[in-house]
């Protein structure tokens, strides 16, 4: 009875270890959950960027991620394992300041000194006349 006991407290003890020994992740971008290791695996979900995570073993290239009590694998390059989420940045909203439209003034006229048509007007005909 007593090895029993024994072996049944050591199940115990390892299944609740299982999720301590994951180490928390954070997503940078947006990624997909897996099923397996391996691109032509079927998507179970996409882990939305900014995420946290818990990450468990890490073997060729692809991670076993828990993300929302869901356990598939992810990518292994798209994983940051600092464990901390960068703080997230507040948009602002834009104010556009309304100014007062500007006028410009007219130039003034020219003005003009003397008929222009002096020197070319020599009689009752417009332009110059050639006398030969």
């Amino acid at each position: 009875m007593r090895a029993f006991m024994a072996i049944a407290a050591g199940l115990v003890l390892a299944v609740t270890a299982g999720p301590a020994l994951a180490k928390p992740a954070y997503v940078p971008s947006t990624v997909n959950l897996r099923s397996g290791p391996g691109t032509d695996k079927d998507i179970l979900g996409k882990i939305p960027s900014g995420s946290l995570i818990d990450v468990g073993d890490c073997t060729g290239g692809w991670c076993a991620v828990t993300w929302q009590e869901k356990s598939g694998f992810a990518i292994e390059t798209a994983i940051d394992f600092s464990g901390r989420v960068p703080p997230r940045r507040i948009s602002r909203p834009r104010y556009y300041v309304e100014e007062p439209p500007i006028y410009y003034a007219a130039p003034p006229p020219p003005v003009y000194y003397g008929p222009y048509y002096r020197r070319h007007y020599f009689g009752p005909y417009w332009g110059p006349r050639y006398r030969w």
